[in-house]
């Protein structure tokens, strides 16, 4: 059986392993057991070689078995040999046998029932070989099934359902599918799409996309309208591969149900529109005229609807919620501006839309109001078409009239309106007349309804005389019938009779003769004035004056008034179709007398002609010939004038250089003879165009097109398009096409023009094949191809092109010589076998801002590939994730996806700047057109720069300090107290600024004081860490007891800007803790040790030390030592507890070697500080309480000074005996302890008696004689402190003799207490001039 090609597994059949053995010189000493193992796994085989037969041996150990076998077929093969030749037999067995079936003598192993590599991708069979002879051999074998794509993707978490507002942005993610195929590798991979979208696929399938991660996206805007629900056939692909031999791509589809939310984004509709109703004027306030009903066109939202009227001053008003629209006013028709009153109704949501508008809509509502009889008939003294009848009525009016006018003939200048403003019959009212002149007039109508003009006309002519009367009066009557209680109106008419006319119009001639030019203008004066005389006066000498017959009007007119003569239409003036018209003109006077005169009028001649080309001009020629002609032409013109004079030009033109032309004759000729190649014209012809003109002004011409065809002879070579050629053509491919030259032959006909082609012989030229077609008219081209018999070959080729000549010849010539060639370099091309490369340019970095701020395309990657036929697609190989200089796992691993056309994809808005700020994509690129070589680009890197997002609100590291002020040494800008805080955003957003929000102080009693500019932070960065120094911003008040709580905040840099406090604890040191120190050195001196001093008492006391100030001091009478100056200051615990004097007093004693110190450096004494110093009248009244309070106490000294001289006496004399004998102690017996203040003692401890440590009663000095005495000497009276450094007297070193056991003083038994010293050392502060 053949093996497989290297890195690919075996499908089927046998496979041969090699096995591995031991190396004789194995490690058996280091594992026995192993040894003893081997040792009987070999004993059948040495048995079988003793006996003289070997066992049989099985290779196969491992096999791979494709699961879309089908039943019966063969599976693998069983391999197994044996040394003796042996006939062998195959068995299988264990719990996965029931899958094979194997040939006993062969080994064939075929299948037995179906394998499924999801259920069970890997077998484990035991193989037992037989050679009949020995003992069965077995082995257990591995079956590993191989995946075939015989699984189609799952969908997850089924059904899909999802709710979206309809006011969506297009490209949001609204959803997210997915699937799983079960199978591996790229049968695993799956892809989505959008197969169907319901309803109306055809307009809605674009409508959304999908991701290849699976999120859908909207693509356009939603409306609810329109559509309430979607349903989105989604369509889930694997990648593909081979099942059955067949290549596949398995499929599963599903449906994602899109229900759309209603938002209010649409105003309100009004029902049943238009709105009209009707109400009767007079009725009752709250009469109902009707309902409008609106509703809210966002179904899904249905908002309350509230009703408004908007115009203002209506009589009605409309209820809110129901849109009952009722009276509000009293109503009278005929006082409203029209019957219907037109009401604009708004309807408005009670919410807003989520634009933040409010959603209304307007109607408009007409009411008509009805009417009542509830008015009587007036007269107006106005034309019916301008009258006011809000005006006042009027009863009198004047009018005129001519004498024996016609019956009927109407009274003039009266203008009398008659109005009812009641409507229909309700206004219908008669007219009458009465009066002294009834009988010669009648009123006319005489029945009105609403309104009417009322006419008096005459109706006895003979009564109507004006020598009789020159007025006449009459009175109209109105009556309303309909209205009985109100019904009449009555005006008063006065008539003005008027003479008549009795004279006629005069013309002073008969004749006039007038002449004009044709085509006048109109308004063009013929004759300024025609004047008539008539003797009558005012109107009736008044004369208007009209032309005759009419037929004449529409040519010419007449002033009525000045008789000027003038054009009507001018271009019916034309003297070539009539040059003269005959017209009457009439005189007519205001009595309608006429007179009569005879207009002769005369057209004269303008140029209004254009010539007039004769003939049309088609000439043929031959080619090489002149060509000559004339232009003939007339004008209508007045003959023998400039306006029928004609002239003759050459307009410019493509041909118009070509030719020439008399100006005056209009002859024709060409410049030269024509060549019918020159023309671009296929037909060979040649337009040119003449003008002709004439000499008036303006001068008018005509264009005449004058043709000519040339001829064409054969007179011209073919012509190559190009200069040469050059073409490729792919290695190996005989008959293949190459490429295509294209010749032209300027020769105008067919036979002319015609072209062959054919290579020249070369070189080469046996290798090709050139075919002629043709084109279009002189247009032929050469196709080029490989010659069928040829297989080029690129890598024998030297060099790697061909160069050819083309002929191209005329088969029509005269002479056969007229050829043209062409060089053709032929490039022979290799195949596709370049891999693919990603350009530098195409990876640089890419920015991508946290939190999912950017969706969708980020990033587009471009590839190159030097083969010209290449299809590139690319594929992302893994995903690393860091923090800075250090790996963040695989959080990022599904943020981004790189889609196979190279554009990279955000597929999370999880991405988080603090996980993760750079993520590397490893990728390459593969040419699917690879013929050879690798498909494969290098592995490339890109990388995404995760910008950071001002998520993050500044933390405060945890405070674990106590902080601890002074007021008294606090000067302005001294640091008090730290806060540090870290932001875990970069750049401004991960700055932070400190600043104090509120400082309040937490007295010792509970009570709380809130101060201002009190303390002030600065901000500085340290390492990544902020740091706010807290310092003191004003000075602070010594006597306040307690401590302050400072709120301190931290904002970042960025918007939105983060904030985060914490309050600061700083306990205050008052002034009672501060302790005066009295040294025995000068203040220049004590300023030059206060570092030592302070480190001293430092290291004495465990706090820190705050120094006041050091001064001097003068008077000394109160102290026993000579204190030179003074240091006043604050120890202070870092817990914010303070020492005072009291407690210096115990803890400086306490320590041997400090005290020691401190003595060396010239401590004389310890009491509280001055804390205020006293104003004048203090002073005085202390000066003068101290007065009276000494001379008290001078008289109860002087009596207690006789009183204890005696006990003073004897023990002073105790004291002179413990001098002398402390004095001269033995070295051996010095006491190394501190001496305790105010005694000439010392203990090992340097203790003070004031801290509860009694001296021993076998140390008692002997000083007492009573109570008294003891008291005084176990004492600190004047806190006095031995310095024992400053003296260092040196003694002789004596051996102690022992004195008499009844004089033992307590001083040498305490200097006994210590091992004997080589150094004796004496008190001098305690003298007898203490004692």
């Amino acid at each position: 059986m053949s093996q497989n090609s290297p890195g690919r597994r075996q499908r089927s059949g046998s496979v041969k392993m090699r096995v591995q053995r031991q190396h004789p010189q194995g490690h058996s000493h280091r594992h026995p057991g192993r040894m003893a193992w081997r040792s009987l796994v070999l004993l059948p085989f040495l048995l079988a070689a003793v006996s003289g037969n070997a066992v049989p041996i099985i290779h196969t150990t491992i096999v791979y078995v494709p699961e879309d076998l089908q039943l019966g077929q063969f599976a693998f093969q069983l391999e197994a040999n044996d040394s003796d030749n042996d006939p062998l037999t195959y068995q299988i067995g264990d719990l996965d046998a029931f899958y094979f079936s194997v040939d006993s003598k062969s080994g064939r192993v075929t299948l037995r029932n179906s394998l499924d590599r999801e259920v069970q991708a890997r077998l484990t069979l035991i193989v037992t070989v037989s050679d009949g002879v020995n003992d069965p051999v077995s082995r257990k074998i591995t079956v590993i099934v191989e995946d075939r794509n015989d699984n189609a993707p799952v969908f997850q978490n089924l059904p899909y359902v999802a709710t979206i507002p309809e006011n969506t942005s297009p490209h949001s993610i609204f959803y997210t599918v997915r699937a799983i195929d079960f199978d591996t590798g790229n049968a695993s991979k799956v892809s989505y799409s959008i197969k169907e979208v319901t309803p109306d696929n055809t307009k809605n399938l674009q409508l959304f996309y999908i991701l290849p991660n699976g999120s859908v996206v909207l693509n356009g805007s939603l409306d609810y309208a329109k559509n309430t629900f979607y349903q989105i056939k989604i369509l889930a692909e694997d990648g593909g591969g081979q099942l059955n031999d067949v290549w596949v791509v398995q499929n599963s589809s599903t449906y994602l149900s899109v229900i759309i939310e209603d938002v209010p984004n649409l105003e309100p509709r009004f029902l049943n529109e238009p709105y009209s109703g009707s109400v009767p004027e007079n009725c009752d306030l709250g009469t109902s005229v009707l309902t409008v009903t609106a509703m809210d066109q966002d179904t899904g939202v249905n908002d309350q609807i509230f009703y408004t009227i908007t115009n203002a001053n209506v009589p009605f008003v409309i209820d809110n919620i129901t849109g009952i629209i009722t009276v509000s006013e009293p109503l009278d028709r005929e006082q409203l501006p029209s019957e219907q009153v037109l009401l604009k109704v708004t309807a408005r949501e009670e919410h807003e839309d989520i634009y933040g508008n409010v959603a209304q809509r307007s109607t408009l509502v007409t009411i008509t109001v009805t009417d009542v009889n509830d008015n009587k008939p007036q007269f107006y003294n106005c034309s019916l078409s301008s009258c006011n009848f809000s005006a006042s009525p009027q009863n009198s009016f004047k009018g005129s009239i001519i004498e024996h006018s016609s019956t009927r003939l109407p009274v003039s200048n009266l203008n009398i309106a008659a109005h009812d403003p009641d409507k229909g019959t309700n206004g219908s009212f008669e007219l009458s007349l009465q009066g002294p002149n009834a009988n010669a007039f009648t009123v006319f109508p005489t029945m009105i309804v609403g309104t009417g003009e009322v006419q008096i006309l005459v109706q006895n002519s003979s009564l109507v005389d004006y020598e009789i009367s020159h007025a006449m009066v009459v009175q109209i009557i109105a009556n309303d019938t309909g209205n009985p209680t109100d019904c009449c109106s009555t005006a008063t008419v006065t008539i003005d009779l008027i003479d008549s006319n009795d004279h006629i119009p005069e013309f002073p001639q008969s004749t006039y003769n007038l002449t004009v030019v044709e085509n006048s203008p109109k308004g063009t004066i013929i004759s300024p004035n025609i004047t008539a005389y008539d003797p009558d006066s005012g109107v009736l000498g008044q004369i208007t004056y009209q032309l005759l017959p009419e037929t004449i009007l529409t040519t010419f007119m007449v002033n009525a008034t000045t008789g000027a003569l003038l054009v009507y239409n001018g271009s019916l003036l034309d003297r070539e179709t009539r040059s003269i018209y005959y017209a009457n003109l009439q005189a007519k006077d205001g009595g309608n007398q006429v007179g009569t005169t005879v207009l002769e009028i005369t057209v004269l001649d303008a140029n209004d002609n254009a010539p007039i080309i004769i003939g049309s001009y088609f000439i043929s020629v031959d080619e090489g010939q002149n060509v000559s002609t004339q232009i003939q032409a007339i004008d209508n013109d007045e003959p023998d004038s400039r306006n029928s004079k004609l002239g003759f030009e050459i307009l410019q033109g493509p041909f118009s250089n070509n030719f020439t032309i008399n100006a005056d004759t209009g002859e024709m000729h060409s410049v030269e003879p024509l060549d019918c190649e020159a023309l671009e014209d296929e037909r060979g012809q040649m337009v040119v165009t003449v003008m002709v003109y004439d000499h008036g002004e303006p001068p008018l011409n005509t264009t005449v097109n004058v043709t000519i065809t040339v001829g064409d002879l054969n007179d011209n070579i073919p012509t190559f398009l190009n200069q040469s050629y050059e073409f490729s053509v792919f290695e190996s491919s005989p008959g293949s096409f190459v490429g295509e030259v294209n010749a032209t032959d300027a020769d105008r006909t067919e036979i002319n023009s015609r072209i062959s082609f054919q290579f020249e012989r070369s070189s080469g030229s046996s290798n090709f094949l050139i075919r002629s077609s043709r084109l279009g008219p002189g247009n032929y081209s050469g196709q080029l191809s490989v010659d069928p018999d040829v297989n080029l070959d690129y890598d024998t080729l030297e060099p790697k092109f061909f160069t050819l000549t083309v002929l191209a010849e005329n088969t029509a010539a005269d002479n056969p010589g007229d050829k043209a060639n062409v060089s053709v370099t032929v490039h022979v091309l290799d195949v596709n076998d370049e891999p693919p490369s990603i350009p530098p340019g195409s990876l640089q970095d890419v920015s991508v801002a946290e939190n999912g701020t950017q969706l969708g395309l980020i990033h587009t990657l471009n590839a190159f590939d030097p083969d010209t036929n290449h299809s590139l697609v690319f594929e992302e190989l893994a995903v690393a994730c860091f923090k800075g200089d250090s790996s963040a796992g695989d959080v990022c691993w599904d943020w981004f996806v790189l889609a196979p056309n190279g554009t990279v994809l955000v597929n999370n808005s999880d991405i988080d700047y603090e996980l993760c700020d750079r993520v590397l994509l490893t990728l390459r690129v593969e040419d699917l057109f690879t013929e050879k070589g690798s498909h494969y680009s290098q592995n490339e890197t890109l990388r995404i720069i995760i910008i950071d997002v001002n998520d993050n609100t500044p933390v405060f590291e945890a405070i674990s300090e106590t902080f601890v002020i002074v007021p008294e040494v606090s000067p302005v800008d001294l640091q008090v107290a730290t806060v540090k805080a870290t932001d875990a955003d970069s750049g401004l957003g991960g700055a932070i600024t400190f600043s104090i929000n509120r400082v309040v102080l937490v007295e010792d009693n509970g009570a709380s004081r809130p101060f201002e500019n009190l303390f002030r932070v600065s901000t500085t960065l340290d390492k990544g860490t902020y740091i706010g120094s807290v310092q003191v911003a004003s000075n602070l008040d010594e006597s306040l007891k307690g401590q302050y709580q400072v709120t301190v905040e931290a904002k970042d840099g960025e918007e939105p800007v983060h904030r985060a406090h914490t309050v600061l604890n700083i306990f205050t040191v008052d002034q009672s803790y501060r302790v005066q120190l009295q040294f025995l050195t000068t203040v220049e001196e004590v300023q030059s040790n206060s570092e030592s001093i302070k480190l001293a008492l430092t290291t004495v006391t465990k706090t820190a030390v705050y120094v006041v100030a050091i001064r001097g001091i003068e008077d000394t009478r109160d102290t026993r030592v000579n204190v030179k100056s003074v240091m006043e200051a604050y120890f202070v615990f870092s817990n914010g507890t303070a020492l005072d004097a009291s407690d210096l007093n115990v803890l400086i004693p306490s320590d041997p070697v400090g005290l020691a110190e401190l003595v060396k450096l010239g401590l004389a004494l310890i009491g509280p500080g001055e804390v205020t110093k006293p104003t004048k009248e203090i002073e005085l009244i202390g000066i003068i309480a101290g007065l009276a309070a000494f001379l008290l106490i001078f008289i109860l000294i002087m009596t207690l000074v006789l009183v204890l001289t005696t006990k003073s006496y004897k023990r002073k004399l105790n004291a002179m005996k413990a001098l002398k004998v402390a004095t001269t102690f033995n070295p051996a017996t010095a006491q190394q302890g501190a001496g305790i203040p105010g005694t000439n003692q010392y203990n090992a401890e340097g203790a003070n008696p004031m801290l509860n440590h009694p001296l021993d009663p076998s140390h008692d000095l002997g000083f007492h004689e009573d109570s008294i005495s003891v008291t005084s000497m176990n004492s600190l009276d004047e806190n006095t402190v031995n310095a024992p450094a400053d003296d260092n007297v040196e003694v002789e070193q004596v051996k102690m003799q022992p004195t008499d056991p009844s004089d033992k003083e307590v001083l040498v038994a305490a200097l006994n207490l210590k091992e004997p010293t080589k150094a004796a050392y004496l008190n001098t502060t305690f003298t007898t001039t203490d004692l």
